[in-house]
């Protein structure tokens, strides 16, 4: 998994402009710098990774401060699944906001991808998609880019064929309730970023159909739960081990 807020651009894929193509920008190319890592630890089903970065554009000024803190948990033999939780609080320390955007809030369709960005490996193509809100979509094996992209329900999953063997995983990537994904409490609504083709992708854009403004000394907290979990589940399978686990 990668962070894929990009620093400078509002997340516009570096060296790619709407209607040209791809070209060689390096001034829009940013980066994160590691600080301290605050905590590490782990035991018997239990691993985390608490760490301060810092924001930079291609001229290496402060832009930003993060926080960000990984975890692995809920290690379940019987059910061969296992969860990661990633959030992150990005504190923005210019004297002007900093924008936050995606190629679709320059212009390109269906590509509003910003923030936690995963991509599968190659036997996942062509994988199944379906949503909290979407059982439909679970069963008939529809393309993911049918329903669920631009959707903003509360989680998505991603089945996928492994090479090589008989045999499928599941991924399911959850908002946490602190989001606000839906927008219902003012916060900025997120929408899913997925693609089956030419590749598995998933992401819980925080500005996939407009831009997210982050005015100077505020901070934007986020946190999602990604399970992993061992053959096909279905609609029915996903909501109820997610029942059971706690935030």
């Amino acid at each position: 998994m990668r962070h894929a807020g990009l620093v400078g651009v509002g997340g516009d894929a570096p060296g790619e402009l709407h209607g040209e193509g791809y070209r060689a920008l390096p001034e829009r190319v940013g980066s994160m710098a590691h600080v301290s890592f605050e905590e590490i630890g782990a035991e018997a089903d239990h691993a985390v990774i608490a760490e301060r970065l810092t924001w930079h554009p291609h001229g290496g000024e402060l832009w930003a401060e993060e926080e960000r803190r990984i975890e692995v948990r809920d290690v379940d033999p019987d059910t061969g699944s296992w969860t990661l939780t990633w959030t992150s609080a990005v504190t923005n320390r210019r004297a002007e906001p900093l924008r936050f955007g995606s190629p679709t809030t320059h212009g390109r369709p269906a590509a509003g991808y910003t923030g936690l960005f995963w991509r599968g490996p190659r036997a996942f193509r062509g994988g199944r998609v379906f949503t909290a809100q979407s059982a439909a979509s679970a069963e008939s094996g529809e393309p993911a880019d049918a329903g669920p992209m631009g959707s903003s329900a509360r989680w998505l999953a991603y089945v996928g064929e492994h090479d090589g063997r008989d045999g499928h995983a599941t991924l399911v990537f959850e908002h946490a309730p602190s989001n606000d994904h839906s927008g219902e409490k003012g916060t900025h609504p997120a929408h899913w970023f997925v693609r089956s083709d030419p590749f598995a992708a998933v992401a819980p854009s925080w500005a996939f159909h407009e831009e997210l403004v982050l005015p100077p000394g505020e901070t934007l907290a986020r946190a999602y739960r990604v399970v992993v979990a061992d053959g096909a589940w279905d609609r029915a399978r996903v909501a109820a081990h997610l029942a059971g686990l706690a935030w």
